[in-house]
């Protein structure tokens, strides 16, 4: 499978729920670029990253445009979160069911057949705004 496919699989499974397709696409050497904090390294934090978005967060992600670099080593992906904020997450503001959207991007790296780094961005403090509002409209 080429990289661009292996990764289109791989945001399938996020918005299947499938947590085991997912897992099974990243390389055991995993590394995750987060948007806040330090990096995760390992299928063990992955999957624990995982199980942590599934209680405190629903997510669909829509409007994807995937683009993979010439020798498929690589591949960005911008799409927007359409999301519903299920469970107080740490310090952040407290979850009631609010509903957001919020533009985002991640940059993948593969070797060996599988994504070897993901590294997500997005803009925190929108999302901040959107959830004390009581969530995003329409």
């Amino acid at each position: 499978m080429q990289s661009l496919e292996i990764v289109k699989q791989y945001y399938a499974s996020f918005n299947q729920k499938n947590w085991d397709g997912m897992l099974q696409l990243l390389h055991t050497d995993i590394r995750h670029d987060v948007n806040q904090g330090s990096a995760r390294l390992g299928l063990e934090q992955y999957r624990k990253f995982l199980q942590h978005m599934e209680l405190c967060y629903d997510e669909q992600l829509k409007e994807m445009v995937f683009m993979p670099n010439a020798d498929g080593t690589r591949v960005a992906c911008e799409f927007v979160v359409h999301g519903i904020y299920k469970h107080t997450d740490g310090d952040l503001p407290a979850a009631n069911n609010q509903r957001y959207v919020l533009p985002a991007g991640a940059f993948l790296e593969l070797k060996e057949g599988k994504i070897s780094r993901v590294t997500t961005y997005y803009n925190l403090p929108e999302w901040i705004r959107q959830i004390s509002l009581g969530g995003a409209r329409g």
